[in-house]
């Protein structure tokens, strides 16, 4: 039974590498997709009991929230939340809900307490870059290496552009070096972090959108360079001080006066603190600031720029900045110049999310409305519950206050098919690493399409509110729109190139159907096969070892055949302790990420080094067996094991070449 246990345990260890990485495929400081969660019910009060517009009072929007955060966070164990709505150049509504600090029930106060919105500080680095462009310092269209001090390589001889930086289309692979930490020594000043690792181009500018902290930070450095002032300063001087937001900063650590205002972060579960998340690329994703304080800048964006008199963009440069200029798939939302398309029941909304570790926040502009909503709450939740939360608030905001007959549209069966039929694959997200550790992501996380018993596509990991499968229900060719809440689901067919998103995700990430050679439904059966063969022969080895010690056996060889044999157990074992220490790294760098501030580079060193040995050295002995094997005249049944062996071990030679595990590189 234990040979059993162990047996599985080894096979699995694959799969708990799997389950380590699944859950963090999206390394923070990015919108994340709805996620299964059961612990977010329907609040008491929901915008599908409306039968018409509500009207958009104060009294009216704040008896809504007032019944449906407390519900959503408690059931979601979020301790806290702020909620705000703007309205016509106001304030309308300003709510906090919950603690800012569990052990001394702080309540959230929106005026004063602090949270860290994460990725929606970046439309405050688009705000400064395209201040600059109004200033005729910056052009959008120009290659970003005229306003460098170092060099972003050609991508096959193309620059990148900041239009290309602002759609995130840049080309950039991910990285996760560096992105946060709870650490300040392990957090050096952004622009340092930006040429100490350059992410690898693989997109050709303006082909594929690929989000990108990077990218944001290498636009906040322009700024930075042709403006003559430091980042923070520059957002303090040219946004924070026009706009009145007095309890604002990008700065890390908090200045002192704001330190005493700052919510506490949490992880799901734990009630002590996280601590104060350092971010890397700090124009990504550092700022902190207050509820209200964000409906100034929501107010100055929806008013083209101007604030109580006071204006940080031009009209027409505002406009600009507001208006589409990538659509990645047909039909879907895109990109404006910084701003993401959310737009809902015919109306135009740009918007954008952020996500840290503890907190978790979204930001939506109704442009025709003069209306804005803002939401942050400081931890992710029970099962995810933030996502859903979130999602749901603006889906029932825009239902209830700017209600839409419902979409109806419906192709035939025999019509829609052919669509969906060209959807059925494996599919990865444009947003991963390509040479490093991390692209085992990519591996194990790809998303899968199915059809159901009507024909409709089913993409694994895009689930309803609920957590089950979301139904999509095809409205036009190539369009699907699903059964539950206002999300779309988009393909774009070029041949055999297939591309999908969904409405929330196109303008950031899309999924290309994976090649062959780079499919998981392909790989990961080749994988868990060959894994256990080796497994397997590590096993037996022992076990043979005293069988034949207690009947007095004698194995049928001796010499170089012998070496051979016992050579290839070695190199099967070698070959399992790399991928178990690839498992337990990796879960261990996603479990905790101040590892991923440089601090585990020794191990990841060693690793690499082992791994080469491991897998290349163990490649060649399996072969050197296989020769020995048959040049000895054995019997048929070891014969075929040493091919079986030597198929595995390049199975898995394959997978480490491929996915990085003998990139020596400490760059990921």
């Amino acid at each position: 039974m234990r040979k059993a246990a162990a047996f599985v345990a080894a096979i699995l260890g694959l799969a708990f590498l799997s389950g380590a990485i699944a859950q963090t495929t999206q390394p923070t400081l990015v919108p994340t997709p709805k996620v299964k969660t059961e612990a977010l019910a329907t609040p008491p009060v929901t915008a599908q009991q409306q039968t018409g517009a509500r009207p958009l009072t104060k009294e009216d929007v704040d008896a809504w929230l007032d019944g449906f955060i407390p519900y959503a966070i408690g059931k979601g164990d979020i301790p806290g939340a702020v909620v705000v709505v703007v309205k016509d150049g106001q304030i309308l509504s300003s709510r906090g809900y919950g603690y800012a600090n569990l052990a001394k029930k702080t309540k959230v106060d929106p005026a004063t307490t602090l949270f860290r919105p994460g990725s929606v500080s970046k439309l405050f680095t688009w705000t400064a870059v395209m201040q600059q462009v109004e200033q005729g310092k910056l052009d959008l269209n120009a290659d970003v290496n005229k306003y460098l001090d170092f060099k972003i390589p050609p991508y096959e001889g193309k620059p990148i552009t900041l239009n290309n930086i602002m759609t995130h289309t840049a080309g950039f692979e991910e990285h996760a070096k560096g992105v946060i930490t709870t650490d300040e020594k392990a957090n050096p000043p952004f622009d340092v972090l930006l040429k100490r690792s350059i992410p690898k181009r693989v997109y050709a500018p303006g082909s594929t959108p690929a989000y990108s902290n990077y990218a944001t930070a290498l636009a906040a450095y322009i700024v930075q360079r042709v403006s003559g002032q430091p980042f923070n300063q520059y957002i303090e001087q040219n946004i924070f001080q026009p706009l009145g937001m007095q309890h604002s900063t990008f700065r890390q650590p908090l200045p002192a006066n704001l330190k005493p205002l700052m919510a506490e972060g949490y992880v799901s579960g734990k009630d002590e603190p996280y601590g104060y998340e350092f971010v890397g690329p700090s124009p990504a994703g550092s700022l902190a600031s207050t509820g209200e304080d964000m409906g100034r800048f929501m107010i100055a964006h929806l008013q083209n720029g101007e604030y109580q008199g006071k204006r940080i963009l031009q009209p027409q440069t505002a406009q600009l900045m507001h208006s589409p200029l990538n659509v990645p798939i047909p039909g879907l939302n895109g990109m404006a110049h910084g701003f993401y398309q959310t737009s809902i029941n015919g109306l135009p909304v740009i918007a954008h999310g952020g996500d840290t570790i503890a907190f978790h926040s979204d930001l939506h502009l109704f442009l025709n409305k003069g209306v804005g909503l803002y939401v942050s709450v400081n931890s992710s939740g029970k099962e995810g519950a933030s996502s859903g939360l979130r999602t749901a608030l603006f889906e029932d905001f825009a239902d209830r206050y700017f209600p839409a007959p419902a979409d109806t549209r419906q192709l035939a069966k025999n019509q829609a098919k052919p669509y969906a039929e060209k959807l059925v694959g494996t599919y990865a997200s444009s947003r991963r690493s390509h040479g490093t550790f991390l692209s085992l992501t990519d591996l194990i996380g790809q998303a899968k399409v199915s059809l159901d018993k009507n024909g409709s596509p089913v993409v694994s990991g895009f689930d309803s509110l609920g957590g089950q499968p979301q139904k999509w229900i095809p409205v036009a060719p190539n369009l699907w729109r699903a059964a539950q809440g206002h999300d779309m689901l988009g393909a774009k067919v070029d041949g055999d190139h297939v591309r999908i998103s969904t409405n929330e995700l196109a303008p950031i990430i899309v999924w290309d159907k994976a090649p062959w050679y780079r499919n998981s439904s392909v790989l990961m059966p080749l994988v868990y096969a060959s894994l256990a063969v080796l497994v397997l022969t590590v096993l037996l080895w022992p076990a043979r070892a005293l069988v034949r010690r207690k009947y007095a056996g004698k194995l049928p060889f001796e010499g170089r055949q012998l070496w051979a044999y016992r050579g290839s157990r070695i190199a099967a074992l070698a070959i399992v302790l790399a991928l178990v220490g690839w498992a337990v790294a990796v879960s261990a760098m996603f479990a905790d990420f101040n590892k991923l501030n440089g601090s585990f580079d020794p191990v990841l060193t060693i690793l690499g080094l082992f791994s080469v040995i491991a897998f290349i050295g163990g490649f060649g002995v399996m072969a050197w067996y296989v020769y020995t094997a048959w040049k000895s005249g054995r019997r048929w049944t070891g014969k075929v094991w040493s091919i079986v062996l030597l198929l595995a071990a390049a199975v898995l030679l394959y997978i480490a070449l491929a996915y990085g595990l003998l990139n020596l590189s400490t760059n990921y």
